[in-house]
């Protein structure tokens, strides 16, 4: 039985990523230029994979880095494929959040339950990406794509993986750099029975942990 495979890209480096700002689904930035050469780089230098079709997020950080990537590709918005709303954290630093806002600790405990004012709770965030990657590999299935590409954020990538993916790892371990990301494979039986995927590579291919290491970019936001 032949597989499925998709691709899960993080956007590229926004001014916000930068400054270490939380920056989700409720503010929109554009790349900024160091983000746009970055991207560039990784393009010309490494290799993206061919897909079938390209999903994306509703973000323009999102919308911009698949331009870049696949300039000659059309794509399809996937709005559930946003990253989570930080409500009353976004905008901020981990540094001014932990020293000036105890609403942050409490949130960074996942037994707290707490939801951000204004944001998302993480549970909701939980089912929400979960139930879009759902539609993508249905709509992969049920038109025959085989290999596709989301691009997205690095919470949402981290989120999936984290609830899905084998090998298991915790979130920590699955964080991405700008403009790279992991390949998903999985069969009609191991999603629609089990819901799970297997991670396979490192994105783009030849992008390896050195220079995971190396990269002056990482950010986790």
């Amino acid at each position: 039985m032949r597989g499925y495979k998709l691709h899960l890209i993080r956007h590229g480096l926004t001014e916000g990523n930068l400054q270490g700002l939380y920056l989700g689904s409720g503010t929109d930035s554009p790349l900024c230029r160091q983000g746009i050469e970055r991207l560039e780089y990784l393009r010309d230098t490494f290799e993206y994979p061919w897909v079938e079709k390209l999903y994306v997020s509703p973000m323009t950080r999102t919308i911009q880095t698949a331009e870049i990537i696949y300039p000659d590709k059309d794509y399809t918005i996937v709005s559930d494929m946003r990253e989570c709303h930080f409500g009353e954290f976004e905008g901020r630093t981990f540094t001014e959040l932990m020293s000036r806002d105890p609403n942050f600790a409490t949130w960074l405990d996942p037994k707290s339950g707490y939801c951000p004012v204004g944001g998302e709770a993480s549970a909701d965030f939980a089912q929400r990406v979960v139930m879009a990657l759902d539609d993508i590999f249905m709509d992969m299935m049920k038109n025959g794509i085989h290999d596709a590409a989301v691009v997205t954020h690095g919470g949402v990538i981290a989120m999936l993986l984290t609830i899905l993916a084998f090998p298991r790892k915790p979130t920590s371990e699955w964080t991405s750099d700008n403009g790279c990301g992991f390949t998903l494979v999985t069969t009609p039986e191991m999603w629609t029975r089990d819901k799970v995927v297997e991670v396979t590579e490192i994105l783009p291919k030849g992008y390896d942990f050195c220079e995971r290491a190396n990269n002056k970019f990482r950010d986790n936001k």
